[in-house]
């Protein structure tokens, strides 16, 4: 049987409304890849913001992401280098105040038919929904982003890089000196 061709799995994946009972808003399934793309970056879901502009990552959290990785927007956003993939495709609205998480019936319909054909050299895991999806042994992000981190190259995880883990990150400085500069090391060698 022939291999769907990838711009029809990105059509359907685009189209999809499967929690389309659950979501606040009708759905709008936000994420960019390609088959050529080297980095995938595998974050929670759209805020409101990505959500009203259908750009994931437009935000604060996606400021300091690209600051992270070394990437600036225009690279960030090159769908030929880097797959934006979200556990969840669609804003889910808000839940005490905050977003609500991602649903979860995106990962499990989509994640492996789109890595699959991507075939990425680094996935970057940004917070405890991808990490926990991904690499569920271990049992804090914490712990996740200490140790995985220290011994494999091919992914690497990092805590959300919303405001609201400013406290995680004063809490372990060890991430900004150690963690940081071996995730620029590693994005801009995947890239070379």
């Amino acid at each position: 049987m022939p291999k769907e061709p990838f711009q029809n799995l990105i059509n359907r994946a685009r189209q999809c409304t499967v929690c389309e009972a659950e979501l606040p808003q009708p759905p709008r399934p936000i994420f960019s890849a390609s088959e050529t793309a080297k980095i995938v970056i595998v974050g929670q879901a759209p805020g409101i913001k990505a959500h009203d502009s259908s750009t994931p990552w437009n935000d604060a959290s996606g400021d300091r992401l690209r600051e992270w990785t070394g990437l600036d927007r225009n690279l960030f956003y090159d769908v030929r280098h880097v797959a934006l993939i979200p556990m969840g495709f669609c804003f889910p609205g808000y839940k005490n105040g905050a977003d609500a998480p991602p649903r979860k019936e995106c990962a499990p319909i989509w994640h492996a038919q789109l890595l699959s054909r991507i075939a990425p050299k680094l996935i970057i895991l940004a917070g405890r929904y991808a990490q926990n999806y991904y690499l569920p042994q271990y049992r804090t992000l914490t712990e996740a982003v200490a140790q995985h981190n220290q011994t494999h190259s091919n992914i690497m995880v990092v805590p959300h890089p919303s405001g609201r883990n400013n406290r995680w990150l004063t809490r372990n400085p060890w991430f900004a000196e150690t963690v940081l500069p071996r995730l620029k090391a590693v994005v801009a060698e995947t890239l070379r």
